[in-house]
């Protein structure tokens, strides 16, 4: 276990097992889905596929029926679906003292023991690329948690749209880092993997250098932000790098294998961008903005929870 490093490895057989644990607690809505997708995230970032999930379902005195309990599998059971993993087993309850349900996911993925994809291996030279946009997750629970204020300024359907960011682009990363694993899996040129969560993309970038040991040298103007997030970023005043950002993946490949792993990812219509690039620890993790760089620190806090 180690700052940056998200799932734990097991030798067995073959293959490696890698194991996930992660609880939902920052929303109750889309449970499942949540649950299931961001488990998923930190198991495909070691180039391993997502097999079995198991879930505990804690539900609160007094507000829990078959409705709610049945919408939550429900959607549970569709996220499984469509990234191919069985539900295995878990446990549900009512709890005294909640005031809304939490569901804690655990997740196991395999991986045959020469592609396992460790942060460790990033180096300095690496390409760091970002897959589709920043803060698509915290830009979807801000257009659902606040669509009473929003709905003043933005319309219902877009609204909507942006709620639905969880599903389209989507907050899983499964697709493309199985894709670019696999697309340099014979040189080995993907070093390192890492959706950034808590923090947003400036947290997932200090993770992915600590873990890897190394700096980064990130250009801001290259950073892709669709324009709803800017949108909303201008209304409620808050950071978009800082927001919570399942959805992004950061890769770090080796320069040679960088096109290749792009053409990769656009064939499966996946938008990607070539950020910037891994340097030398001494040198600190610092974004490049009109010609002037700037160190990144880790928020004080992630930028939903100040404006949840």
């Amino acid at each position: 276990p180690r700052f940056g490093e998200d799932a734990a490895v097991i030798a067995m057989g073959r293959n490696y097992l890698v194991a996930k644990s992660d609880p939902i607690t920052f929303t109750a809505d889309r449970l499942g889905w949540y649950a299931v997708n961001i488990n998923a995230n930190d198991i495909a970032v070691m180039g391993a596929r997502p097999r079995w999930f198991l879930s505990v379902m804690l539900l609160p005195e007094k507000k829990t029926d078959r409705q709610l309990v049945e919408s939550i599998f429900k959607d549970v059971q569709a996220a499984c679906r469509r990234l191919s993993i069985t539900v295995c087993g878990g446990h549900t309850e009512i709890t005294a003292g909640l005031n809304r349900p939490l569901l804690i996911g655990h997740l196991l993925g395999e991986v045959a023991k020469k592609d396992l994809v460790l942060k460790s291996r990033l180096r300095a030279g690496d390409a760091i690329l970002l897959t589709k946009g920043i803060a698509l997750e915290g830009s979807a629970i801000l257009a659902r948690e606040k669509a009473a204020k929003l709905k003043k300024y933005f319309r219902a359907a877009w609204l909507k749209r942006v709620g639905n960011f969880i599903y389209k682009p989507g907050i899983s990363v499964v697709p493309e880092a199985l894709a670019a694993a696999q697309a340099a899996r014979q040189t080995g040129g993907v070093h390192a993997m890492h959706d950034p969560t808590e923090g947003g993309l400036t947290g997932g970038l200090l993770e992915l250098a600590a873990a890897g040991n190394v700096g980064l040298r990130v250009h801001a103007e290259r950073i892709p932000v669709l324009p709803e997030t800017r949108a909303l970023a201008e209304r409620l005043k808050f950071d978009p790098m800082a927001l919570i950002a399942s959805g992004s993946l950061l890769i770090a490949v080796a320069p040679r294998e960088a096109d290749k792993v792009i053409r990769a990812l656009k064939r499966r219509k996946i938008a990607v961008a070539h950020i910037g690039e891994a340097v030398g620890k001494s040198a600190g993790v610092k974004i490049v903005e009109r010609g002037s760089a700037r160190r990144l620190c880790y928020p004080n806090q992630d930028e939903i929870a100040r404006l949840i």
